[in-house]
């Protein structure tokens, strides 16, 4: 599969923003009274799950966005 230089970069820009915005959005979740209760509450580990599968799939789609950059370089 061969991506473009727009798709590309669309898709590192999409994987830099994962990393900006759910660490922060972690931060919150972890303030929130609702998380803890005598340990973490199922509040919290459901947005705990949804960060971590976020970040996982950011970054997976930012390097494929890096490749298909590299790939292009290459030719």
């Amino acid at each position: 599969m061969k991506l473009s230089r727009g798709m590309s970069v669309f898709l590192v820009a999409f994987g830099v923003w994962s990393w900006v915005i759910w660490p922060t959005f972690l931060r919150n979740i972890w303030k929130d009274p609702r998380s803890w209760a005598d340990g973490p509450t199922p509040f919290f580990t459901v947005h705990l799950v949804l960060v971590i599968a976020s970040l996982v799939f950011g970054t997976v789609i930012g390097v494929l966005g890096a490749r298909g950059l590299l790939a292009l370089k290459r030719r």
